[in-house]
């Protein structure tokens, strides 16, 4: 499996995770000229913006440790144009992390919310 597909499995895999959650999922792979967001969710009166990090191994750190401040810039400036954009200025935002761990097929979830302020 390619880095792409992984990634794009450990996507699919949180985003299933969130709605166990009772999450509701409201866009995927959201795309501007400001950046990316992986997953934007309904968290009871929440708009929340998820980054996704998989990895096979620990060997270059945990995954959470490449949504470094550049990546945040990008994802607080994509999040900012898309509610501009649908109007959900009212609404209370949140910035969680996904880290996906793959072990033998296996898919290890660790949510951590509020993490990108």
């Amino acid at each position: 499996m390619t880095n792409i597909e992984l990634g794009q499995k450990g996507e699919k895999e949180a985003a299933q995770f969130l709605k166990k959650l009772g999450y509701c999922i409201i866009r995927k792979n959201f795309k501007c000229t400001y950046g990316e967001i992986d997953i934007i969710a309904i968290d009871k009166n929440e708009l929340v913006f998820v980054e996704v990090k998989t990895r096979g191994t620990k060997k270059y750190g945990e995954p959470r440790e490449a949504v470094n401040m550049n990546k945040k810039k990008h994802i607080k400036k994509a999040a900012i144009y898309y509610i501009s954009k649908h109007r959900l200025e009212s609404k209370f935002t949140r910035f969680d992390v996904i880290e996906v761990f793959v072990k033998k097929d296996k898919f290890y979830m660790k949510h951590i919310k509020n993490t990108l302020w």
